[in-house]
């Protein structure tokens, strides 16, 4: 068992290094404070239940790792409890790898990045497939998201951290950037419109 949440990442041989490289004491001062958060704050809720894409990343039993990228509406990850993160897992190339792993391997991790906030999410926990419940695949299906569900994936989280925004690319969602474009020429057409009828005012003038 971890004394502190942290621990998840922060193994006897990570805090070496950061004793030898001179980051211990700072991190030592979070474990005093409990370590990382280990439930599922609001906020973090609202920022997941945001996001369009997540990295899932296993292991299988001989500690190989894999990571698989989710995608769909916002909305498709959904907090179920200050615990607990499901999505249903739509049908792909079928390697059924990810599936693979977690049932040699439970322990799992989810990354989330929000390219046009810059912000990132790390998740640890563990994670498993449930297959063959219609009801919680329903619950977790996106609505009116053309897409076929398989199964559902069930992501129990055991400690997240926050990084800061360094290095992390601006990017917009090319919605959002046509729906910018969009605003922007209907504001110059009415402009045009302003321009000409006051122009047809100074003419009759």
């Amino acid at each position: 068992m971890n004394a502190f949440s942290s621990d998840v990442a922060f193994t006897p041989t990570v805090k070496a290094i950061q004793s030898r490289k001179g980051s211990r004491e700072a991190y030592a001062r979070v474990e005093e404070r409990g370590g990382w958060r280990a439930t599922i704050t609001p906020d973090l809720a609202a920022f997941i239940e945001a996001q369009t894409s997540v990295f899932l990343a296993t292991a299988n039993g001989e500690g190989q790792p894999y990571i698989q990228h989710r995608g769909g509406p916002a909305g498709f990850l959904k907090v179920l409890d200050e615990r607990t993160i499901g999505f249903a897992d739509f049908s792909g190339n079928r390697q059924f790898i990810t599936q693979g792993n977690l049932q040699d391997n439970g322990q799992a991790f989810l990354f989330l990045i929000d390219y046009m906030l810059r912000q990132r999410i790390k998740i640890w926990g563990k994670a498993r497939v449930v297959e063959d419940d219609a009801a919680l695949t329903a619950r977790l299906m996106p609505a009116d998201y053309k897409a076929r569900p398989e199964q559902a994936i069930l992501f129990t989280v055991s400690a997240w951290d926050a990084n800061c925004p360094q290095h992390i690319p601006q990017r917009l969602e090319a919605a959002d950037v046509a729906a910018a474009l969009a605003e922007r020429d209907r504001r110059i057409a009415s402009l045009e419109q302003e321009v000409a009828r006051l122009r047809g005012g100074a003419a009759t003038g």
